[in-house]
């Protein structure tokens, strides 16, 4: 007997929930740093940029759960969306690493 196939709603549940959950915690760690501490590696106003690449991308992430959430699982999110996120939380990582360096040299 073949176990059953899962429905796109349980694949959407299974691999988009963890994936904007990940959004969620990478931007609000990343805007924390950036809020709290000046990057002597970035000019004020590439600092800020960042920040608010950051705060949109949260605000959009945000609008993607909401909407996931009601349409019961029903809405997925495009790759065309979902690929700047991944890029800024790569982007993200790349300052954070940039940051700890900074801080191993103190």
């Amino acid at each position: 007997m073949q176990p059953s196939k899962p429905s796109e709603t349980e694949i959407l549940q299974q691999v988009l929930v963890p994936l904007l959950e990940d959004f969620k915690y990478w931007f609000n760690r990343s805007s924390s740093l950036l809020e709290s501490e000046t990057m002597p590696f970035l000019s004020a106003e590439e600092q800020s940029d960042l920040l608010a690449r950051i705060k949109n991308a949260q605000n959009e992430v945000q609008a993607a759960t909401t909407l996931f959430n009601a349409t019961g699982g029903q809405a997925g999110v495009e790759t065309k969306v979902l690929m700047p996120w991944h890029r800024l939380v790569a982007e993200c990582w790349n300052i954070a690493r940039k940051w700890r360096e900074v801080q191993q040299q103190d």
